[in-house]
């Protein structure tokens, strides 16, 4: 990060995006998934990317009870795609009770920055390209109560880096743009945050930082407020 904080500008507000900013997904939770198929498949497990979004189409899951029905239904395909060919229902429902909230890890330094901004007082929301089990899957790995605000694209109508998404975390806070900061693993969605008038990290764990609102590690933006 090569940018310095700008002493007059007072902040009230730090949000986050979820996935690969707060929390990521634990490898070995895809792995033994796969393997549970292949003890019912007989065969190697062979990875669809793209089923989940096929299936999902161009529909909006507004609550939680529309994202089970999906998910379950989800996993009930998974098993054909893999030639499975009975107890369809009863072992979708077995990885959807295994899965579903469960797999995030959290990012080693995530709790004590989170701390951090708590201690000194700053209101903090969550902001993320997802369905309304975002709070949920906060809550499983212990993170939810450091939040005031939720906010999915699925419920706004709209992804990032789409204003509205942002202007509604804004508003459930009651705070404004120039007082928040925001961090992303999308420069494209921290720069729409910025565009706005937030002070919009990049955060790219697994690169160079090469922009000067690159970031390698949420520390960075406590370093950035001192």
């Amino acid at each position: 990060m090569n940018v310095r904080r700008d002493k007059t500008k007072i902040y009230k507000a730090a949000f986050f995006d979820r996935d690969h900013t707060l929390i990521h997904g634990d490898p070995a939770a895809r792995e033994q998934r796969a393997r549970m198929i292949e003890g019912w498949s007989g065969r190697p497990f062979v990875a669809q990317e793209d089923l989940f979004f096929r299936l999902l189409g161009d529909r909006q899951l507004l609550t939680v009870e529309n994202e089970i029905a999906f998910c379950r239904n989800y996993f009930a395909e998974l098993l054909r795609s893999q030639g499975v060919t009975d107890q369809i229902e009863t072992r979708a429902d077995a990885l959807f009770d295994a899965y579903w909230l469960n797999g995030g890890v959290v990012y080693p330094e995530t709790k004590a920055v989170l701390d951090w901004f708590s201690s000194q007082g700053y209101r903090m929301g969550v902001i993320s390209d997802t369905f309304p089990s975002l709070k949920l899957t906060l809550e499983a790995v212990g993170l939810a109560d450091y939040f005031s605000c939720f906010v999915c694209s699925d419920q706004v109508g709209v992804m990032k880096p789409e204003p509205l998404i942002y202007q509604t975390a804004l508003h459930q806070l009651g705070v404004s743009a120039e007082e928040s900061l925001y961090v992303d693993d999308y420069d494209v969605e921290a720069d729409g945050a910025r565009a706005l008038g937030f002070t919009a990290f990049h955060i790219c764990r697994d690169s160079q930082p090469e922009r000067d609102w690159d970031i390698s590690s949420l520390t960075e933006m406590i370093d950035f407020l001192r």
